[in-house]
């Protein structure tokens, strides 16, 4: 009876501190997020504005979160976004901004190793980069990831985040594709030209 008495202390004790222990565990972590990815690196304002806008923010965390899908985001920093001909954006329309935006994301996950085996030119969320509208390069020296639209050349300067499902690299350069912003056709003549249509409203946000 006496080594029962000596127990039970030990053994309400044990019972404490698993109790404890529970209550102050962490909680799991939620669902990634691509915004606040992007908002807890910094110097991203203008990219999630944009993402927000156009509401192709929801449209990848949905994708993340309810699919086994992989993505890679390039996002171009404030001063990429600042460093732009002034009215470059708002020069498009808005399902052309919208393009822009969607040429920044791969539907694929790409770890900056896997860059290097890469077929390109790699396919975009913008459309077929085949047709050489939106064409995507990239190549590789060591660890340097470098990118390239046929009318912007940069690298990949930071890996921003990096899971098994979402990458997420630093770019200091907007990724302009060719389509949008590549050698422009030339103007019809004053017999063909057809009829002026109303203007686009651009996605809200659009700034620059």
């Amino acid at each position: 009876m006496a080594k029962l008495f000596n127990f039970l202390p030990l053994l309400f004790l044990n019972i404490f501190i698993q109790t404890i222990s529970a209550q102050v565990a962490p909680a799991p972590a939620g669902p990634t997020n691509i915004t606040q990815v992007l908002e807890k690196a910094g110097q991203f304002t203008t990219f999630i504005k944009l993402l927000k806008a156009s509401q192709i923010a929801d449209r990848i965390n949905s994708q993340l979160n309810n699919s086994n899908q992989g993505l890679t985001v390039f996002a171009p920093t404030d001063n990429a976004f600042s460093s732009l001909k002034a009215g470059t954006l708002n020069s498009i329309n808005s399902q052309d901004q919208m393009q822009l935006i969607q040429f920044h994301i791969l539907p694929t996950l790409y770890t900056i190793s896997q860059f290097q085996t890469a077929s390109n030119p790699l396919h975009t969320q913008a459309g077929n980069s085949d047709d050489g509208e939106y064409p995507l390069n990239v190549t590789t020296s060591g660890n340097q990831v470098n990118v390239t639209t046929g009318v912007v050349d940069t690298t990949v300067s930071n890996t921003i985040y990096s899971d098994n499902q979402l990458a997420v690299y630093q770019v200091d350069k907007v990724l302009l594709p060719m389509k949008l912003f590549g050698a422009t056709a030339p103007a019809a003549s004053p017999a063909e030209a057809p009829a002026p249509t109303k203007p686009e409203k651009n996605v809200p946000g659009w700034g620059c």
